[in-house]
């Protein structure tokens, strides 16, 4: 049985023998993990040898950077370093899921990096848990806090060496710790957010208006999806553009250009997103394993809850239950319910031609799309 007590006693005891006097830069995204890590770091080692900084990547939700400084003020002072324009230019023009996570990836360290050195530290704590590098080093996809496990020499290549108290934990036995730390409960119990944010829910080509419209979006998604008390619940925003059918019954079709991640076996796919159109309600949680039978190159398919006329984009609303996030379930909504939630989302913009709720399991979809 896990005991957060005597895991932080010993985490403290771990981290004061590796760090000695050395100093130590904490990088904090807001999440539960490496909000975790920095407070465990903090704790053992105290404001003389760890500075604890939030990279403001563009890629936050709205106001997230000031939100995340203020519910932590009690725990540990936290800089904002803003890095905005970097990690939009980085991505620009990229459209494939790896590429954009590799490129964001090399973003971050060398802001790190480059606040290591200001700081004069030669550590970094990261929220790195178990689920991070079993995913990563099975190939499913990459996460930006990967990094020994894939053999990349981070003194070498970037000037610190890393420290991860968690690296052994799955995401309740974070909870737990953070609990166990005093952290607020605005922390312990945030739903998690992926490290390049908003980016891995722009399937395909990033754009300024993309970005924008999908902090809007998102914004009333999760307020319309919080009492439900889903495990993880968002929006993701792609270009509306219908490709070739691929199902009579249900009336499903391909979209064009959209190509999101998937788990087959125990390996990584990359395939495209299947749209039901037209279909029966009471089968509307079943129907992917059809879809998928007809084309198994498909890693996710979604059911249409709303639609105008005009528009450019569809947002895609995402919400599972899961104890672990290796595996997840959707959250079973009624069709009123998502009818509603969509007239909610169509009010942001009329550049949103439709709205559709993501009915993928985990197997065979990964929980986000990039």
């Amino acid at each position: 049985m896990f005991n957060a007590n005597d895991f932080i006693k010993k985490k403290i005891e771990e981290i004061r023998e590796l760090v000695g006097k050395e100093k130590v830069l904490a990088a904090v995204s807001g999440g539960v993990d490496s909000t975790t890590a920095a407070a465990l770091a903090y704790k053992a080692l105290g404001p003389e040898q760890i500075k604890v900084i939030f990279i403001d990547t563009g890629f936050m939700r709205k106001g997230e950077p000031e939100w995340v400084k203020n519910v932590l003020r009690d725990v540990m002072p936290v800089e904002i370093v803003d890095a905005k324009e970097r990690f939009f230019n980085a991505v620009k023009g990229l459209s494939d899921a790896e590429e954009k996570r590799k490129a964001f990836r090399e973003v971050f360290y060398q802001v790190v990096s480059e606040e290591a050195k200001k700081w004069g530290a030669s550590w970094l704590v990261q929220g790195t848990t178990a689920p991070d590098w079993i995913e990563t080093t099975g190939g499913i996809k990459t996460q930006h806090n990967v990094l020994e496990q894939l053999g990349i020499n981070v003194r070498e290549k970037w000037g610190f060496k890393l420290l991860e108290p968690l690296v052994e934990l799955y995401k309740d036995e974070v909870r737990a710790v953070a609990r166990a730390l005093g952290l607020p409960e605005e922390i312990a119990s945030r739903q998690p957010f992926p490290g390049p944010g908003l980016l891995v829910r722009i399937p395909g080509l990033v754009t300024e208006e993309k970005l924008e419209l999908l902090k809007e979006v998102t914004e009333v998604v999760e307020k319309e999806l919080e009492r439900f008390k889903p495990s993880q619940y968002f929006a993701a925003i792609w270009e509306d553009r219908l490709g070739p059918k691929v199902s009579e019954s249900p009336e499903a079709y391909l979209f064009e250009g959209v190509r999101a991640t998937g788990v087959k076996g125990d390996i990584r796919a990359y395939g495209p997103v299947a749209l039901l159109k037209a279909f029966d309600w009471e089968r509307v949680y079943d129907y992917w394993k059809e879809i998928i039978h007809k084309n198994n190159e498909v890693t996710h398919v979604v059911a249409e809850v709303g639609e105008r006329e005009e528009g450019e984009y569809t947002i895609s609303i995402r919400a599972v239950l899961t104890d672990n996030f290796m595996t997840a379930d959707v959250l079973k909504l009624d069709r009123g319910t998502l009818e509603e939630i969509a007239k909610k989302v169509m009010k942001v913009s009329p550049k949103i031609k439709r709205v559709v709720y993501d009915v993928t399991p985990k197997p065979p979809a990964t929980i986000e799309y990039e």
